[in-house]
């Protein structure tokens, strides 16, 4: 007898309708083949599903049974098949009659004593059979909220293949988890600017970085604040909109790090300097988000970055100019979003002292060459702010009053990105200045006169390349905006120019 259940299977950060057909045919010589580019995960679930239909008291008739996978020319993974695998070969060997099966797709992990267990992937599953017009979804429990983000799709959780059967076979009434709206940003408790001592030139670059959605590089001495400036920058970054929060869930549902049932906050990505080029792009043989798409909308924070391999480094080039990266495998080619905003941090050389004024710094000039050409000047062209941090005064720590707090800066920060939405809002894909693209600038950075002249001697005497000089127009319409200024003067393009550290000829 043949039977026919549906599933899907994760594509990038997509999915792909899969149809799953069981024929059984009685034998005395049982055999199960299961077809249709299977990985190592899917081929065992024929062993899981087995245990579970016997620890649940189901009980087949000797039959072999084929199990296809289709289409077939798509690479099926993971235990997401368990349970469709399952109670398709219930209803194909006539044990349970399922009316429902062919109408319901059902996701699911079995254990082997028959409990249905999460899987990762849901909510883009979800979301690409709504679009495909299915009106139902069987989910396991614990992925059940998880689902209920997208509407037009009911969703029906369930805890165990005793209670999926049931359901399918109209025994048992679904009872559908009600649909969940976005609620906005979550209660967490967010690292604070108030906590900083000094380093007002360091916050002002800060500001102007996240209100313009700009790369920025801290380069200073240890312990002179980097990492812990970087750490509070999500408390000023704006909030998630629901798509982007729904975007954001996805790409960590697909990768499989997701704790809970939705992130709220934009995220926050600190790899260490050892990770590879695939762990920070993403790939493998079947590729998986990296890095980089893990803090897509959100920030993605490099400490020590000459530390990292260069050969890692350099593939940031892509996703930093184009928001997103693209992975090529012989089983296709994908395309996970990347669009994130880079924060980096450095020493000036490999002792970390070198201009310090109280501090000897014991590195040849040879020696601190080569420390900062790990960096490669394509990517710091990449990069709009390159900001000097130095050594904290003992007055400004021991100073009683707090700081700016986060909230503060964070209603400035929200003033200029709302005046940038509107100046963009017929531009689709431009949401801030650091999105502006190079044929735009002259229509959208007008400049004054002498403003115009300084930067062409600036321009000249750092030898700046066209890409610097399009992230200096762009910082300095930031700087304009955070002044509620059309024009860019010679204040603003000024600020951004020195915002170009490491292009000064003491770098």
């Amino acid at each position: 007898m043949l039977t026919k259940a549906y599933a899907a299977a994760v594509w990038g950060i997509g999915a792909e309708p899969v149809e799953i057909e069981v024929h059984t045919v009685p034998s005395e010589d049982p055999r199960v083949r299961v077809v249709g580019l299977p990985d190592t995960a899917v081929k065992e679930s024929v062993d899981r599903v087995r245990a579970a239909l016997r620890n649940t008291s189901f009980r087949l008739k000797p039959q072999s049974v084929t199990i296809n996978l289709a289409p077939a020319d798509l690479r099926k993974e993971g235990p997401v098949y368990d349970l469709p695998i399952a109670l398709a070969l219930l209803a194909a060997s006539e044990t349970v009659k399922m009316p429902l099966l062919g109408q319901v797709p059902v996701l699911g992990e079995l254990a082997l004593g028959g409990e249905v267990r999460r899987i990762r992937g849901v909510l883009p599953i979800v979301m690409t059979l709504q679009r495909r017009g299915f009106h139902a979804i069987m989910v396991p429990e614990a992925n059940a909220d998880e689902a209920a983000l997208v509407e037009g799709i009911e969703v029906w959780p369930v805890q165990s293949l005793r209670q999926a059967a049931g359901i399918l076979s109209g025994a048992l009434q679904p009872e559908p988890r009600a649909a969940r709206a976005w609620l906005g940003e979550g209660v967490e408790t967010l690292e604070d600017f108030a906590d900083v001592k000094g380093q007002e030139a360091a916050r002002r670059a800060i500001e102007v970085a996240v209100s313009g959605g700009h790369n920025l590089l801290m380069i200073g001495s240890p312990g002179s604040g980097k990492t812990m400036l970087a750490r509070r920058i999500p408390s000023i970054l704006p909030p998630l909109s629901a798509a982007e929060a729904l975007e954001v869930t996805a790409i960590h549902s697909v990768a499989g790090t997701l704790r809970g049932d939705v992130i709220s906050r934009r995220p926050f990505r600190s790899p260490h300097h050892t990770v590879s080029d695939a762990g920070l792009i993403g790939g493998g043989a079947h590729p998986t988000p990296g890095e980089v798409s893990l803090a897509h909308r959100g920030v993605l924070f490099l400490d020590e970055l000459p530390e990292f391999h260069r050969h890692v480094l350099e593939v940031l080039r892509q996703p930093l100019e184009d928001g997103s990266v693209t992975i090529a495998r012989t089983a296709g080619t994908l395309t996970f979003p990347a669009d994130f905003m880079l924060v980096a941090a450095m020493n000036p050389c490999p002792c970390g002292f070198a201009g310090d004024p109280k501090r000897s710094c014991r590195c040849s000039e040879p020696t601190i060459r080569r420390y900062r050409a790990k960096v490669s000047g394509p990517l710091l062209d990449r990069i709009d702010l390159h900001v000097e941090v130095p050594a904290v005064p003992f007055d400004a720590l021991t100073e009683h009053q707090a700081g700016e707090s986060s909230a503060v800066i964070r209603e400035r920060v929200l003033r200029v990105r709302e005046r940038q939405a509107r100046r963009y809002r017929e531009l689709p894909g431009i949401r801030c200045n650091a999105d502006l693209p190079a044929g735009l600038l002259q229509q959208f950075c007008p400049m004054e006169s002498a403003a115009a002249l300084m930067l062409r001697a600036a321009m000249d005497e750092l030898a700046l390349t066209a890409r610097a000089y399009s992230r200096i127009l762009r910082v300095a319409r930031t700087i304009a905006d955070m002044d509620a200024s059309d024009t860019l003067t010679q204040a603003h393009l000024f600020e951004a120019i020195q915002y170009r550290a490491l292009d000064r000829a003491e770098w």
